[in-house]
């Protein structure tokens, strides 16, 4: 079995990438952060989704000398000047804490209405490989964005971060009413790896 590792804890972060990979090559085990547990954090220094996405994609490739997969994404709000941006996880100054970074974009947005409230969402997904590989020297990048408006107020508790104020263009839900597999066919994350997936396939 060929080997990547999945810059994530989270499992069923690595169960739905192995179903999309399964579409495209059988023979890929795809194995994440929790497979390494000495492995250390990564600063996430960069000034851009891609900048972060290929800090952990190189740390994490150095650590287990495996090719290694990482992402980076976030909220961009129109009005705020793209804010919250690279900083989506921790803008309310505590990281991971969805409540705070919510009340925080509904305030800053208050008397702001329609049109006014546009935002998308990116996700920038690097591949990196380690130096014995055969495709050591390659770096590929893919890009995925979901375009919307945020709620005047949260709704749902499906998915996580920004979710229950997020509605995608053309939807009647937000990204928090959504069930899980019809929210992975639309959202940025989805659509990045699905366009890195069967490059995947012939580097690895």
């Amino acid at each position: 079995m060929r080997k990547i590792v999945l810059a994530t804890q989270n499992r069923g972060k690595i169960a739905e990438f192995e179903r999309l990979l399964s579409q495209y090559a059988s023979d890929i085990e795809v194995l994440g952060l929790k497979d390494f547990p000495d492995m250390p954090d990564i600063e996430e220094s960069g000034d851009s989704f891609q900048a972060n996405a290929l800090l952990k994609a190189r740390g994490v490739c150095e650590f287990t000398e495996l090719p290694s997969l990482a992402d980076d994404s976030g909220l961009c709000i129109d009005f705020l000047n793209g804010d919250p941006g690279i900083f989506s996880a921790r803008w309310s100054g505590v990281h991971g804490d969805d409540l705070a970074n919510i009340t925080k974009v509904l305030k800053e947005l208050e008397g702001v209405e329609g049109a006014d409230r546009s935002a998308h969402f990116i996700c920038e997904v690097a591949l990196v490989f380690p130096p014995q590989h055969k495709s050591a020297s390659v770096e590929v990048i893919q890009n995925g964005k979901l375009d919307g408006f945020i709620t005047l107020s949260p709704r749902g508790n499906a998915g996580f971060g920004y979710d229950p104020i997020f509605q995608p263009a053309g939807a009647t839900l937000t990204l928090g009413e959504f069930a899980h597999g019809e929210k992975d066919k639309i959202s940025h994350r989805g659509i990045a790896l699905r366009a890195i997936a069967p490059k995947i396939k012939d580097l690895l």
